[in-house]
């Protein structure tokens, strides 16, 4: 009765407890870096959202002239920006509008006696808005006093935070993708120590070292694999839980998730066998100039 070909991972002893180990630190490492890949297509739309926000709207703190009321002077400003070109709406806002505008850096303090700013909002055409320097002009020419605030300070600031989050992700990526070629390495030089008897009989019979390589490249390619399907399974579950669990927006309107996020964590089991094939191949050809 002929015997059945041998696999090449049959050649390896295995060790089911080493294994379950290293399954999980892989698993871990995946679903920690997929966590992060989907919180940062969340963050980054979130700033997108508030780019547009930010660039849609301008304000403009209205200075009445002598004889002339701030409730008119912000009503003359506003009929002048309404006809700049890039403007879609401009209103003066009502004193209890800004003096809400107010509260949350005076809090419950009373604003009867204070001399709210008259301000005025201008809406600005998404296609092409106004600049900051057009509002200016058109008060100028109009002769209005008025402080034009374009929001480009606080622009600078959002744009700033997603720099630092796509920064932040990509670090990320590179600590997990060490950690885990770190991890493939170590068990690789531990299963070739336990194997070492295998190695030695079959480097000493003339087995070429991609060979013997191979094997060990095909058994972790396998298990890092599997642990980072895992691993992106639950953070593709953890992270449906946070889009349901939240409405429309997400869990918070501050880290909007989209069903099309979850998609991130698909090529993460390719990147982990990767890593483990490039791990257990340095690390096995290294070892095994040892027998030589």
């Amino acid at each position: 009765m002929s015997q059945p070909p041998l696999r090449p991972g049959s050649l390896l002893p295995r060790n089911r407890s080493r294994d379950f180990a290293l399954h999980f630190v892989v698993a871990v490492l995946c679903f920690l870096a997929c966590l992060a890949a989907v919180g940062a297509l969340a963050a980054d739309r979130a700033a997108q959202g508030w780019s547009r926000d930010i660039r849609g709207e301008a304000t403009v703190q209205v200075i009445p002239r002598s004889g002339e009321t701030g409730a008119s002077a912000a009503a003359r400003a506003a009929e002048v920006l309404a006809g700049v070109r890039g403007v879609s709406e401009a209103a003066a806002l009502e004193r209890d509008k800004a003096e809400a505008l107010l509260r949350p850096w005076l809090g419950d303090a009373p604003l009867d006696d204070l001399p709210v700013p008259h301000l005025v909002a201008v809406r600005l055409d998404p296609a092409h808005p106004a600049s900051g320097a057009d509002l200016r002009r058109a008060l100028t020419a109009a002769g209005v006093d008025g402080i034009v605030d374009d929001h480009d300070r606080w622009l600078e600031g959002v744009e700033q935070a997603a720099t630092g989050v796509r920064a932040a992700v990509i670090a990320l990526f590179l600590l997990m993708t060490a950690a885990a070629g770190a991890v493939i390495a170590f068990a690789t030089r531990t299963g070739m120590a336990a194997a070492h008897d295998v190695v030695e009989v079959l480097h000493l019979t003339g087995a070429r070292d991609d060979f013997i390589a191979g094997l060990f490249q095909v058994r972790y390619a396998r298990l890092a694999a599997v642990s980072g399907l895992w691993g992106a399974g639950a953070a593709a579950a953890v992270a449906a839980l946070v889009k349901v669990l939240g409405g429309g927006d997400g869990l918070t309107p501050a880290l909007p998730l989209a069903w099309s996020d979850l998609l991130a964590v698909s090529p993460w089991p390719l990147v982990a066998a990767t890593v483990a094939v490039v791990a257990a191949r340095l690390t096995t050809m290294r070892l095994l100039r040892e027998f030589e």
